[in-house]
């Protein structure tokens, strides 16, 4: 990338074509053009739509100074290659999900999900107010990148099986999609993992390559397909209880950006971090609603099966103890969410536990 190619005037030359999107253009010159690629399917509104609405954000704050092209996934770079791609800098910048580059650094999971790890609440205020951005950023320095919240899913489901998970034993052999940490944990219960992009895992359930699929949660799921190819919609998300996706920036354009424009992705990326969360705690119950309408029977792992995760969560855990910034991080990281969860032991959840105990 010609490091000064995306410093621009150029207002009127951001075109969008078919499923590539720019936000309507501010007549006035454009002194910033960003290429956003994403790890995302079109068709999925809130997680390529939080792209969209960041791009449209950033060009309505800046005055047109910053415009962002965006893509789906597989437009022009594999779902998965994002981050390398920005890293490189063939590319500007990317939408994804760290965890989908544990491979690289297991380290990465704790920015979208650990098993049995953080909420929606928790994960935002380790971000923004318990140090997690400032480990963030050192790890992605080291790849040449800067990246900040881009969303979060809240809660997700436990997956989509076509056969009854009643105790550990009925796991093995199935072949199953599963990001991150917690397909290394489905893995140690003899699950035969696959990682696939999002817009892959329903035609793989429906040719009958995958036995069992992990996603998002009844939104997404449902614009998937996936009522279509499994049975059984298991919860709850012990693996993914939030799941925190992410605007990365090559470090070398982050650099050419002056303070102000600097501060205005921040917010930018910061409210469409809150746009995300509010649509899926909105549009998930629905959804959900309209799964079991349509004969989808949901389930709930029974006991046996939850600590049967819990104890390979902790060994998967063990292993990654062995990489340095895995281990520096984690003790950052748990020491934050016991003090969290302290608190919210003798306050919050127990006024949680009172209304669900007693209004349903």
């Amino acid at each position: 990338m010609d490091r000064r190619g995306f410093l621009k005037g150029a207002g009127t030359g951001l075109v969008a074509a078919g499923a590539i999107n720019a936000p309507a253009v501010i007549a006035q010159p454009t002194r910033f053009q960003l290429n956003m690629p994403t790890s995302w399917p079109a068709a999925l509104d809130n997680l390529y739509g939080t792209a969209e609405y960041f791009a449209e954000r950033i060009a309505v704050m800046t005055d047109g100074d910053v415009q962002v092209r965006t893509s789906p996934g597989g437009a022009e770079v594999g779902p998965l290659e994002v981050y390398d791609a920005v890293s490189s800098g063939a590319f500007e910048c990317c939408h994804t999900a760290p965890y989908y580059f544990i491979g690289k650094n297991p380290a990465h999971g704790f920015f979208t999900a650990i098993p049995f790890g953080m909420t929606l609440d928790e994960q935002n205020a380790w971000m923004y107010a318990g140090g997690g951005q400032e480990l963030w950023n050192e790890l992605n320095a080291r790849d040449n990148m800067i990246a900040f919240p881009g969303g979060n899913t809240s809660a997700q489901c436990g997956g989509w099986f076509n056969t009854e998970i009643n105790s550990p034993a009925d796991l093995e052999g199935l072949r199953m999609r599963f990001p991150g940490q917690g397909g290394r944990v489905m893995a140690k219960a003899g699950v035969s993992i696959q990682q696939l992009p999002g817009g892959e895992v329903f035609t793989a359930m429906e040719r009958g390559a995958l036995d069992a699929a992990e996603w998002v949660g009844p939104y997404d799921d449902q614009i998937l397909g996936m009522q279509n190819v499994a049975q059984y919609y298991y919860l709850p998300s012990w693996a993914e209880p939030s799941a925190m996706l992410g605007f990365y920036f090559n470090l070398d354009v982050w650099n050419e950006f002056p303070a102000d424009i600097k501060a205005q992705i921040q917010a930018c990326c910061a409210e469409a971090n809150t746009w995300m969360a509010a649509r899926y705690l909105s549009l998930n119950p629905v959804a959900l609603d309209e799964l079991q309408a349509q004969g989808v029977e949901i389930r709930y792992f029974p006991d046996s099966v939850l600590t049967a995760f819990e104890e390979g969560a902790q060994a998967v855990h063990e292993e990654d103890m062995s990489n340095a910034d895995y281990a520096r991080i984690h003790g950052e990281w748990s020491a934050f969410l016991a003090r969290v969860r302290g608190w919210n032991g003798q306050n919050s959840h127990r006024y949680q536990s009172f209304i669900y105990r007693n209004q349903g």
